[in-house]
């Protein structure tokens, strides 16, 4: 049986209510549960793919990698003394810090970009500016677009927005439940969309990505053939997403939600005001600082693009990209300008010392990630190293062809799609998921069908990962929306939530699914 805790304080007392759930959702809950943490996950899988070395040691099989091209491969008995002395000489250095070709690295500047931005109260106050001057026709459109586009920043999203959006409706006198649905759509459901290149969310997957196919000896090129650029190999697909995300979110809003919610009942506490979400005037002269910092770091930018940072082609040919090459970089260097311009003129940041804590609270949260990298790198590691990644991807490849899959390209697309959106249902965290079904399914699904290159699974694990997200109790902020929710409707279930945000789901996870597919069909390039 599924149980919710919520937790609310009247006056000095907190009092505590326990909301239990029977069916589906219960049995993904305690399925869920049962579920070990990926950290554990990882440190048994590097235990058992060890053990697996020693009894397979010697196989030998051979793989397709591009055209007509093979390669041979040989497992290594990893409990052999040479190969032992290489998991201890490689395990910090080389698996970990140097996975990928520093993979770790740049995820963690990337976070101290955005920890500067977000810890500056930039997100919140721009949340807080838009939204209250949103017209009302067009509040569920733009409530989902925000929401999309507040992923950048997911507790600014999940913590102002949603309940934001309530305030907002309750002003109009409707149903503040409508707005928080539109808007929880948003934030979650559209997660992995955004107009930004190069966010965290595209470093992570895309650079994870070039990894894995290289592990194998998979080229990480698009379809064209032309070589990916890891933190913006989706950049195109997400752009068009955002828009036809917000357009579909509305819709269901419009069309579905509302009409239910609108003739239910719902209360509105007295000790919520919709000032509480005011833009204040600190506030105001923060964001006027902040959209001179955008602009002066855009013309430092395209400075950089045109002067020292400018395309070139070297002796033998070869056209190099140095700006594309960091993008990274600057978009971290964007974030760095107008955070501290906001926290600057807001009052927020007194001296540098301030921006120096602003990133190590980023850095605080990123513990986890450093722990789950160690013991998941260390892993891929051993895979790659003795070839038994290798082997797993050759039979699951070969267990596709055996099914005539080959011929069916779109089907491989949608599976992955089906599979991934299963798998969210009970493992939460991006991260996690992606370094579990990366590493094998970005070669296998390539063995089994070329036209299936980094690019395209790497999206349609973005669709997956995103869609689902709404509709499973082990999303981390699924009790505290529960919670944001209650306060206008006291008897609302978890499960009623669920049912409330089922719709965005399945239409999101639809119409995505159908982008992803003309993008493929057409040929249309997912990013540069």
């Amino acid at each position: 049986m599924f149980a919710v805790l919520l937790i609310t304080r009247k006056g000095n007392a907190v009092s505590e209510a326990v909301v239990e759930q029977k069916g589906m959702i219960a049995f993904i809950e305690r399925v869920g549960k049962r579920i070990p943490d990926p950290v554990i996950i990882f440190i048994w899988f590097f235990v058992g793919a060890l053990l697996l070395t020693g009894l397979m040691g010697g196989i030998t099989f051979e793989t397709s990698t591009s055209g007509t091209e093979t390669t041979q491969w040989q497992i290594k008995n990893m409990l052999a003394a040479e190969n032992v002395v290489w998991l201890f000489d490689n395990a910090i250095v080389a698996n970990w810090l140097g996975f990928g070709g520093g993979v770790l690295g740049v995820i963690l500047i990337v976070m101290l970009g955005v920890g500067v931005a977000e810890n500056s109260g930039l997100f919140g106050a721009v949340l807080k500016k838009i939204s209250r001057a949103l017209p009302e026709k067009l509040l569920p459109l733009l409530l989902v677009f925000i929401g999309i586009m507040s992923s950048i920043a997911t507790d600014a999203g999940y913590l102002v927005l949603i309940p934001l959006a309530g305030l907002l409706y309750a002003g109009l006198g409707k149903n503040p439940l409508i707005g928080m649905a539109a808007a929880f759509a948003g934030v979650s459901a559209g997660f992995s969309a955004n107009l930004i290149p190069a966010t965290p969310i595209d470093v992570i997957i895309g650079m994870n990505a070039q990894v894995f196919a290289e592990a194998q000896g998979i080229p990480f090129e698009n379809a064209q053939g032309e070589a990916l650029t890891p933190a913006t190999m989706n950049y195109y697909f997400i752009l068009v997403s955002t828009f036809v995300l917000a357009a579909v979110g509305s819709w269901v809003t419009l069309k579905i939600v509302a009409p239910r919610l609108s003739q239910k009942a719902f209360e509105i506490p007295e000790e919520l005001k919709i000032t509480d979400f005011d833009v204040t005037p600190a506030e105001r002269r923060g964001l006027r600082a902040a959209g001179i910092g955008l602009v002066l770091s855009l013309v430092a930018l395209w400075g950089l693009k045109v002067g020292p940072l400018a395309d070139y082609t070297t002796a033998e040919g070869q056209t190099v990209k140095p700006f594309i090459n960091n993008v990274i970089i600057m978009i971290t260097f964007v974030f760095m300008v107008v955070g501290i311009a906001f926290g600057v003129a807001s009052g927020k940041f007194r001296s540098m010392m301030d921006v120096v804590q602003a990133m190590v609270k980023q850095m605080d949260t990123m513990g986890y990630i450093l722990v789950l990298t160690f013991f998941c790198y260390n892993f891929l590691g051993l895979l790659s190293y003795s070839g038994l990644g290798a082997y797993i991807t050759y039979l699951g490849a070969t267990g596709l062809v055996n099914l005539g899959l080959q011929s069916y390209p779109v089907l491989l697309l949608v599976g992955f799609v089906l599979v991934t959106g299963l798998i969210n249902l009970f493992v939460g965290g991006l991260t996690s998921k992606w370094m579990l079904l990366g590493p094998i399914f970005i070669p296998m699904l390539y063995m089994v069908n070329a036209e299936m290159t980094p690019d395209i699974v790497a999206a349609a694990f973005r669709v997956a990962d995103s869609a689902t997200n709404i509709i499973t109790p082990m999303m981390s902020y699924a009790g505290i929306i529960l919670a944001f929710m209650r306060k206008y409707n006291p008897q609302l279930t978890f499960g009623e939530m669920i049912a409330m945000m089922v719709p965005y789901s399945l239409a999101f996870l639809v119409v995505w699914v159908i982008l992803l597919v003309s993008f493929f069909a057409f040929g249309i390039p997912l990013g540069f």
